[in-house]
Parts: C-alpha cells; sequence; structure tokens
C-alpha cells in the first residue's frame, strides 16, 4: 500500500491564483469597454426625435429634445417640416428678418429659468412684436449664425395665445445649467 504525500507549494498556489485574476479582470474590463462603445454608438445613430419628411409637432413634452438633436445633428434634419408655439425673441445683431421663436426652459427648482429657441426666418418678421405668442409651421434649414445653426424657414405664422404650459424643461437628466446665477 502506497500512501502519498501531497506538499502544496503555498507560492506557486498564490502565483496562479493571482494569475487566474488578472486574467478575469482583465476579461471582464474588456467586456465592459465594448458594450459601452458599442452601446453608444448604437444609441446616437438610432435616436430620432422627429421623423423627417413630414411635419412634426413639437409640444413641451419634446421642444428641448428636438431642439437639442437638431442642434447637434443639423445635416439629419435639413427638409424637415416642425410645427412649434413660443414667444418672439430678438437680440441685437439679428437681421430684420430673422427672430428666435423662445420657450423658457426652467433650470432649477426655485423656477430660475433661460431662454431657448429655435432661429426662424421670415420675410415679415418685422410685423411681429417682441415677446408675442406665436406659432409656426416651417422647414429646417442650415445657416451661419456664430457658427453652423438650424434655422427655421418659416412657412406658415399665425398670432396665438399663451399656452398654459408656457415653461419647458431640460432634455435629460445630463443637462448642466450654465448660466452664472447658479
Amino acid at each position: 500500500m502506497f500512501v502519498y504525500n501531497v506538499k502544496v507549494n503555498g507560492s506557486k498556489v498564490y502565483k496562479i491564483f493571482f494569475s487566474c485574476m488578472i486574467i478575469f479582470l482583465i476579461i471582464v474590463v474588456g467586456i465592459i469597454m465594448f458594450r459601452i462603445f458599442t452601446g453608444a454608438n448604437s444609441s446616437q445613430e438610432n435616436y430620432s426625435c422627429i421623423p423627417p419628411n413630414k411635419v412634426s409637432k413639437l409640444t413641451t413634452k419634446n421642444y428641448t429634445s428636438v431642439l437639442k438633436t437638431v442642434h447637434e445633428n443639423i445635416d439629419d434634419y435639413i427638409g424637415t417640416k416642425i410645427n412649434f408655439t413660443g414667444y418672439i425673441y430678438r437680440v441685437l445683431d439679428l437681421k430684420d428678418n430673422q427672430f428666435i421663436l423662445s420657450r423658457d426652459m426652467i433650470i432649477s427648482s426655485d423656477r430660475q429659468y433661460v431662454i431657448v429657441g429655435f432661429l426662424c426666418e421670415y420675410d415679415k418678421a418685422k410685423d411681429f412684436e417682441d415677446n408675442t405668442w406665436v406659432e409656426i409651421t416651417g422647414e429646417i434649414t442650415k445657416g451661419n449664425y456664430h457658427g453652423d445653426m438650424p434655422i427655421i424657414k418659416v412657412t406658415e405664422i399665425k398670432n396665438t395665445d399663451k399656452p398654459n404650459d408656457e415653461f419647458v424643461y431640460p432634455p435629460d437628466e445630463s443637462y448642466i445649467p450654465t448660466s452664472g446665477v447658479l
């Protein structure tokens, strides 16, 4: 009868265990990185707030999401027709046929807001006073105002009443206010 005496070398067992753990961690980190990069690319490509080639109605709920998406992907939305309500807002360096169709976006719980909106062009823009609420239908084009910017070529405009839900909210949880008052 033979009795085997197995002697375990603690140094070798530790080295093998440590090596396996390092390999396992490298595989896990590789899988996570792969999912992050492929998930970010696919979500960005498939995300669309408004379908091309038909008139899309912007609402209080989707206003800032559409605004953000169109500004980030101007070329994808050229020719898209949209309809939305806002108030006329002008800044000093706009042309006579330009105005911003604006909404107030709440940025904090104490009702601080910033003005957001689309730059619009309309031949009879001077017929509308600042702070007048209007509903427009227009087509998205690419223009230049301190860099590339979507510009709405207004095809139809009419006066309207101030809506009950005049405020809009940030497009998602990642919004960070850049206002100096916060």
